[in-house]
């Protein structure tokens, strides 16, 4: 009877633990929430500009996020989004 309780116990306790570990390594990944697919062709204000995320699956691409929080995709390898993403750093770095 005791072996019996024991092998219970001890099923329970595996199951338990297996649960934990799968919740907690899912849940620690971080899942982006934003992904860009279409890319805008026109040129961006820097002025409205506040931060950008770099990306690049499924495309290379820069998402800047204005001040309204407004999400726009553009190609990383233009000259002027790479003068943005070089004044938007030094704002950051200024405050």
């Amino acid at each position: 009877m005791k072996l019996h309780t024991a092998a219970i116990l001890l099923l329970f306790w595996l199951g338990i633990f297996t649960v934990h570990t799968v919740k907690g390594s899912a849940s620690s990944q971080s899942m982006r929430k934003y992904s860009c697919v279409t890319l805008s062709p026109r040129q961006l204000n820097v002025r409205n500009l506040v931060s950008y995320e770099k990306q690049q699956v499924p495309v290379d691409a820069i998402m800047f996020i204005t001040a309204k929080g407004i999400r726009i995709c553009v190609r990383a390898n233009q000259q002027w989004v790479q003068t943005a993403i070089k004044k938007i750093d030094e704002k950051r770095s200024a405050k």
